[in-house]
């Protein structure tokens, strides 16, 4: 599938999310019950995929605030920062795409648009880094694959430093 069937925008109230489900509930109800609530009380941004034409939701993301134990960090990285105990980062919460649509890189899409809203982000209120809470073993690897790493004495929480991102996308956004 095209990128360019698609749009990627805010949450919000003509989205039809009835019918989402990309197999895993606590996605799935997040989606339905939580996301519009959390949205409008300032705790998460949630960015839906439609097709251009459409309003049902295809996929998501949620995007707020969070920080990073600096000792959690690997030793390159930490010698680029402030010793701070913490440092500002971007959750990148959940990312999810609904299973009629899965295997056409949607995923990768969203993802990469939470990586650009990230580094956009970064530049207004800093963040040294992108975090992922991963729910699974293929979450992880997908993750991975764009360059996530693991913290320190963690199983699945990832990050990838602001710096990369800006480094494949400074330039382009």
């Amino acid at each position: 599938m095209s990128s360019q069937k698609y749009k990627i925008k805010l949450l919000d109230k003509n989205c039809e999310k009835k019918s989402f489900s990309c197999g895993i509930s606590p996605l799935d109800c997040y989606l339905k019950k939580q996301a519009s609530q959390h949205q409008k009380r300032h705790v998460t941004a949630t960015y839906v995929l439609t097709e251009i034409n459409s309003i049902v939701v295809c996929g998501y993301y949620t995007l707020s605030s969070t920080s990073i134990a600096l000792n959690t960090l690997p030793e390159t990285v930490i010698k680029k920062l402030p010793r701070y105990p913490t440092l500002p980062a971007t959750l990148l919460g959940r990312l999810a795409v609904d299973q009629q649509y899965q295997g056409n890189k949607l995923g990768d899409l969203l993802l990469v648009d939470a990586l650009k809203r990230s580094l956009d982000i970064s530049n207004k209120i800093g963040s040294v880094a992108v975090v992922v809470d991963p729910k699974n073993k293929s979450a992880i690897k997908f993750y991975q694959h764009y360059g996530f790493m693991l913290l320190k004495n963690s199983k699945n929480r990832l990050f990838l430093p602001t710096g990369t991102i800006k480094k494949v996308w400074g330039d382009k956004q």
